[in-house]
């Protein structure tokens, strides 16, 4: 498992590695020397420029403009500081790049950084590291405008300036890095959108923080497929239908069986033994032509294919016989499927998946969510979440590991979902870097409703259920991409993946 780590995580690891006898300044010169690696073997041949801040970010980027000029590439460095304004170990490395005759200029403006870049292979940018929070005040504004403009390739040190290294928020000038050469451990900001965008490829290099001090601080998990493997819960040779776990959908309605439909056969896909569907007694004979393998109940329903709020009651007597629940899908946000939802929510003490118009039951007052004490996993897309806490869009895309740490609450946790999907649950938070924008379609929660579900019934505690479900489905959707491209990827087509993203899982 890694880490990904905020500005005061990071601090508190390099102090740690400092305390343990690591100098300050030996992490800056072997970060710089990492840089100057790096840069050589992005642009072999060709000038080198490096743009150098104040801090130690800036550190960085002299030790590795000494290390290019001393194996003879064509170097130079836009400084915007004299090494006399830095504080130490920055202005010793700049003064030993000086030294050695690295070929330096002062650059107090964006028009000046622009000038210095021109012809230039490769642009290192050491303007600011971890730490950083936009919008960046002028003259750093212009000048990242300048280095974001450049048609030229570019290594970032640490974190693309101009993104926040704790949320990945941008506001204001960044930069577009073509590679990031991030130190000890991934920041939180190269793994989160929209800073994710500006990382290009993160590289991770190791300067001699010892892993504990990481692994001491650390709070966002980036899981590896050794974790999920762990967590995948096989079926043992001697396995009936009850015991790989009964599911109990709750879903559809008139003109949204597709949800019912998908949330099932995913459910049966990952690999529960007994799946029943309770929908609108007028959908069954639709939902039973297209679900061979599931068990249809008809449930009493207000208007042709709408749940009535008695149907609670028929619910709470078939999910006796099963091990978990799901709830929402399809089901609109109708009188009597919302008290459905809430009834559902308020009653059943067993696990529960709430998705869809069932989170959406729940608008501006999510607090019967969170309160709940039987293992509970929560899914809402960024506009469900903007209407449970009245916060808008806008504001939960840029921090969405904290809003996304809202709902989840000791055996309640959430699945914020969207581009690096943030799981948050049992004081632990996860982002998941796999998965591509042609899963942005119609559908595709309803999968990963079904999957979570499903892997709920197995057995498996809110988030963990809720880690691995998110990795398979994503991993589905990059498995469908590679097959059909992400234009033209639909969510049956995640699907149908499902069987090969548990195959690549168990090395199949």
């Amino acid at each position: 498992m890694l880490f990904a780590l905020t500005a005061a995580e990071m601090r508190s690891a390099e102090e740690s590695a400092v305390a343990a006898g690591l100098p300050l300044a030996e992490l800056m010169e072997r970060a710089g020397a990492a840089v100057a690696a790096d840069a050589a073997a992005g642009a072999p041949a060709g000038r080198i420029a490096v743009v150098c801040g104040k801090g130690n970010n800036g550190g960085d980027g002299w030790i590795a403009a000494r290390e290019l000029h001393a194996a003879g590439r064509d170097i130079r460095v836009l400084a915007l500081a004299s090494p006399d304004e830095l504080a130490s170990p920055a202005r010793e490395a700049a003064y030993s790049a000086v030294a050695i005759g690295v070929p330096w200029s002062r650059a107090a403006s964006g028009e000046e950084v622009a000038a210095g870049l021109e012809g230039a292979a490769l642009v290192v940018d050491a303007v600011f590291g971890f730490g950083f929070h936009p919008p960046a005040r002028e003259p750093y504004a212009s000048v990242l405008a300048a280095i974001a403009a450049i048609d030229a390739a570019i290594l970032a040190v640490d974190m693309p300036s101009g993104v926040d290294s704790d949320t990945g928020a941008v506001s204001g000038p960044a930069v577009h890095a073509d590679v990031t050469l991030t130190f000890t451990a991934p920041k939180v900001g190269l793994v989160a959108y929209p800073g994710a965008e500006h990382a290009g490829e993160v590289r991770v290099a190791d300067i001699g923080v010892p892993r504990q001090a990481i692994e001491g601080v650390g709070r966002v998990e980036l899981l590896d497929e050794e974790d999920f493997l762990e967590l995948f819960p096989l079926t043992p040779p001697d396995a009936n239908k009850g015991s790989r776990g009964r599911l109990l959908v709750v879903a559809g309605s008139r003109g949204m069986t597709g949800a019912a439909a998908m949330a099932s056969e995913a459910a049966l896909r990952i690999g529960a033994g007994y799946v029943t569907l309770a929908c609108a007694d007028s959908l069954v004979e639709t939902l039973a032509a297209k679900l061979t393998p599931v068990v249809i109940r008809p449930l009493p329903e207000e208007a042709p294919g709408v749940l009535d709020p008695r149907a609670a009651e028929e619910v709470l007597r078939l999910a006796e016989r099963a091990d978990a629940v799901l709830v929402g899908p399809g089901i609109t946000t109708a009188a009597g499927p919302l008290a459905v939802s809430h009834r559902l929510v308020a009653e059943l003490a067993m696990p529960l998946v709430v998705d869809a118009d069932a989170l959406n039951a729940f608008a501006g007052d999510p607090e019967p969510l969170r309160s709940r004490t039987s293992p509970t996993v929560l899914t809402p897309h960024p506009g469900e979440l903007s209407r449970l806490l009245g916060a808008s869009i806008a504001e939960i895309q840029s921090d969405r590991l904290s809003f996304g740490s809202r709902l989840a609450t000791g055996r309640v946790a959430c699945v914020l979902k969207g581009a690096r999907t943030v799981v948050t649950g049992e004081g632990r938070q996860w982002i998941e870097t796999a998965g591509n924008q042609g899963m942005a379609t119609a559908g595709s929660g309803d999968v990963l409703g079904g999957i979570l579900g499903a892997l709920l019934a197995k057995g498996l505690a809110p988030y963990e259920a809720a880690a691995l479900g998110v990795h398979l489905h994503a991993r589905a959707g990059d498995l469908a991409a590679v097959a059909l491209t992400e234009e033209c990827v639909t969510a049956t087509d995640i699907l149908g993946r499902i069987p090969d993203a548990v195959a690549e899982l168990l090395g199949r």
